[in-house]
């Protein structure tokens, strides 16, 4: 069945004329007569009583003109619905990131919240290295990485600007001091992130060459429990600063740089090239285009 005659009908019932429907309607009253007679053909009922001088409608007539209000609102309902996505007021909007990388999207999720607060953000856990082939494959919209994925059919957005750093206990041996050479490393216990990155791997190569030891004795599978063991001084780490800033400024953590290794750290958003994105991931990426384009949004923290 379809909903055109139905609206036909409903306007019908209202202006309880079929002249007047036609005019509302702007058809003329045979179509409107033609509209009537297809929705009682296909309902098998008849809905309205002709035998009379006043248009009244059947028993099956009231049923069907309850229902035809219910489509109607319906209607009304989805209409607003989608003019709401496109205003970006409500709908979803997915972005995937790793356990670091979240970090950078929490300043642009709050002023984003701020703007669309009927919009249900969400954050999925996500391997860095599969982020680029989810979003080809369409399973996220945006993602967000700390390397450049080299691929034509994604674009990419630095919205923040950031570097690794060595941190150490207070009661560390280097805590009073403000930087140190790789080759003074040589002794030192590493807890190492068990994933890889390509900082990891500037970690290693810098280690090489510098022909110094690199004792990773301990891997850990997230941040927290690396932070946790560096503070019981079990060992020292090579993080992202924004991973430990708070820490850094409670005194819980000391960084210390590394006169050999000035890595520094692009954090990306990173969107297909070729596909349309929805309202909601349009207005996000405008939020954080506009955050980035301010100087202090890209500077190392101090």
């Amino acid at each position: 069945m379809e909903l055109y005659p139905l609206k036909v009908f409903l306007t019908v019932a209202t202006e309880r004329s079929f002249s007047r429907a036609g005019e509302k309607l702007l058809r003329t009253q045979p179509a409107i007569s033609i509209a009537i007679q297809r929705l009682e053909s296909d309902l098998k009922e008849k809905l309205i009583d002709r035998s009379g001088r006043e248009l009244l409608l059947t028993d099956a007539g009231r049923v069907v003109l309850e229902y035809a209000r219910r489509f109607q609102n319906l209607e009304a309902d989805l209409e607003n619905a989608l003019r709401e996505l496109k205003d970006n007021y409500a709908g979803r909007l997915s972005i995937g990131a790793n356990e670091s990388t979240t970090l950078y999207l929490i300043q642009h999720i709050e002023q984003y919240r701020r703007l669309f607060p009927k919009v249900k953000v969400q954050v999925r856990r996500s391997e860095s290295s599969k982020i680029p082939s989810q979003l080809l494959d369409g399973e996220l919209e945006l993602g967000v990485i700390s390397y450049d994925p080299g691929d034509d059919h994604l674009q990419t957005q630095i919205i923040y600007t950031d570097r690794l750093t060595l941190i150490v206990s207070p009661k560390h041996r280097f805590a009073n001091r403000a930087e140190i050479s790789i080759t003074e490393l040589d002794m030192e216990t590493f807890i190492a992130h068990n994933v890889l990155s390509p900082y990891r791997e500037a970690v290693l190569r810098e280690f090489q060459r510098q022909r110094v030891p690199l004792n990773m004795d301990v891997e850990m599978p997230t941040v927290e429990t690396i932070r946790r063991l560096v503070q019981d001084n079990e060992g020292v780490a090579f993080l992202p600063r924004m991973c430990v800033e708070q820490e850094i400024k409670q005194g819980t953590l000391h960084e210390i740089r590394v006169k050999e290794l000035n890595i520094e750290r692009k954090i990306r958003l990173v969107y297909p090239a070729r596909r349309a994105l929805s309202h909601a991931a349009k207005a996000f990426l405008e939020v954080v285009k506009r955050a980035s384009s301010e100087p202090e949004s890209l500077q190392e923290p101090a």
